[in-house]
Parts: C-alpha cells; structure tokens; sequence
C-alpha cells in the first residue's frame, strides 16, 4: 500500500470515527445494524488490545485510542511509558510495554547488563501504571562485528567475523540472564513475556526474523521452565507459532498457565484476520478460553486494506 493509498484511508477513517457521523453511517462503517455507539466486542470473555505500531501509519494515538474505544478494546500496547497518560485520559492501559530489542537479548552476554537496567527500569514504570506485562525476548543467535564479552568456548566463530550462538549455550545464558531480574519482577507484581518469533519468512522486518533463537515454542518453554517463576511466561504470537511449529490449539493447551499474553496476525502474510489466510481464529480463543486465560489477546497484523474495516472484523472474530 502507497503512501497515498494510506493518507486517502487514514482520512477517510478520521471523518467516520473522530469527526462523528451519524449513528446510520457509524454503524455501515462497521458492517452492522447497530448504534454506531455500541462496541463490535460485546461477549468481552477475550481482553482485547491493539499493537501501535501496526496502526501508527493511519491514525496518531488520541485517534488510536477513540477506535480502541469503539471497537471494545480495552488497551493499545507496546506504547512507550510516556504516552501512557494518553491512554489513561482515554479509560484505556497498556497490556504489554515494550522493553530492550528483539536482536539484542539474554542468550548473549554482551548485552545482560543493557537488557537487565532496561527491563528493571520498565518493571518500576510498569509497577506504578498498573501495566500487567514488559516484553522480552531471546534475542539473535547470530551476531556480526566484534565480540565484547571475552573469551566464550561454546560460541562458534563463522567467516566475516560472524558469530553464532549455540541453542543451548544460548539457553543457559538466557536462564543465567532472566534469574537476575525475575525476583524484581515478582516483587513488583510484574509479569515478564518472553515472544516466540518466526525465522522463516525472510521478506520483511516486521513479519519474519531469521536468526532469532527463540523461534520455537519447545524451546521457549524449557527456557520458562528453568527460570522456574510465575511471573516469567510466554508470549503466545500465534501467526509466529503457526509458521514455525503449527498444531495452535494443541499447544496453547500444553503451554497452559504458561501463556501470558498473546498477538495475532492472519498467515500467510502476517495480514487481516480474513478469508485470504489460513488460521481459524475463534477456535484459536475458544482453546485460551479452555485454559482459563485472563490476559489480553492484541491484534498485530499489518493492514493490507482499510485498517478500521480489518480492525473490525477481527475484533469480532476473537470476540467469542
């Protein structure tokens, strides 16, 4: 989609939600007989959230928020901590705060100390907002340019000075890494997420990330399992999960109490929740139903359309 074709949506989409069209033409917008006032999530046994930085290109976060509201969420996520009053003044958290980066992470010693003073510092922000989560991640098993951590015998070196981590040796730094940090968590009352990414789609940044270690849920989840807290989970990325391992409904019930937050995305393509991909996503809800999962499910899919019309429909779907 061009800029042009996003400037024409996003227009578009601030006159029928912010500028407040009749409740006839808010409730067409909307596919539906209804009030234009009343949300597309009525069951709301789903806590429903939008990720920002799918939908930052078609509105700012005052509009973000007011959709939000329509649509019957009750967050928008990955909002740095000093945007967090904008959401306050719209009734709205933010279930997940962003933290340190998805490359530089906990199964390299080079970065412990940078992701440790990050992921401290957003417990406390999070601890005083009332935010119920801080992502984290593995981070990359490969790593190009000179090594700063001294001598390592268990990390292999590749030509062009690339370096790649060992699973398993990149298993134990991480356990090493997240039992520094977890304590604080759990006294803070903050929950840690660690997200399983896909290393197989290799076409853009956002919707694959080759060389990512943790990019299976077995390995994610002995990780969990060694760390060994209530506040350290997972973070269950089903668009993620069905490229790399599939059987969804299988695993979200293996992983049970485990899952602490999830995201969605339609596959192939990491696109709306549609006809056009492969995930059946109210099973998918029904099986975190099955689990006794509170937590929020927030919709990350990069729109391929108009936003609000993708928005809609899988609000609705996850809305079961």
């Amino acid at each position: 989609m061009n800029s042009q074709s996003r400037s024409a949506i996003s227009s578009i989409n601030r006159r029928q939600w912010i500028g407040g069209l009749t409740a006839t033409a808010g409730a067409l917008a909307l596919g539906s007989s209804a009030a234009a006032d009343e949300p597309v999530a009525t069951k709301q046994r789903i806590q429903q959230s939008l990720v920002q930085w799918c939908y930052a290109p078609y509105w700012d976060l005052d509009e973000m928020c007011q959709v939000a509201k329509r649509l019957g969420c009750k967050s928008i996520e990955l909002v740095p901590p000093e945007d967090w009053p904008t959401l306050e003044k719209h009734g709205l958290t933010c279930a997940i705060s962003p933290s340190h980066l998805f490359m530089q992470g906990m199964n390299n010693p080079r970065y412990h100390d940078g992701c440790l003073e990050l992921l401290r510092k957003r417990i406390d922000q999070a601890a005083d907002a009332g935010v119920p989560t801080v992502i984290t991640f593995t981070g990359y098993a490969e790593e190009s340019g000179d090594w700063a951590g001294g001598d390592n015998p268990d990390l292999d070196q590749l030509p062009g000075n690339r370096r790649v981590i060992d699973p398993e040796e990149g298993l134990k730094n991480c356990v090493a890494g997240f039992k520094k940090i977890v304590g604080y968590a759990e006294q803070k009352k903050v929950n840690l997420s660690l997200e399983i990414l896909n290393t197989r789609v290799d076409d853009h940044p956002m919707k694959g990330h080759p060389g990512y270690q943790g990019d299976h849920v077995d390995y994610c989840m002995e990780l969990i399992r060694q760390v060994g807290s209530p506040r350290f989970g997972l973070l269950f990325d089903i668009y993620h999960v069905q490229i790399m391992d599939g059987d969804i409904i299988r695993r979200i019930h293996q992983c049970g109490e485990a899952i602490n937050h999830v995201h969605t995305a339609g596959n192939p393509g990491r696109g709306e929740l549609d006809e056009n991909q492969e995930i059946n996503y109210p099973p998918c809800m029904k099986a975190l139903l099955d689990i006794g999962y509170k937590g929020y499910v927030g919709q990350e899919f990069i729109p391929t359309r108009d936003p609000l019309e993708g928005l809609t429909q899988a609000v609705r779907l996850c809305d079961v």
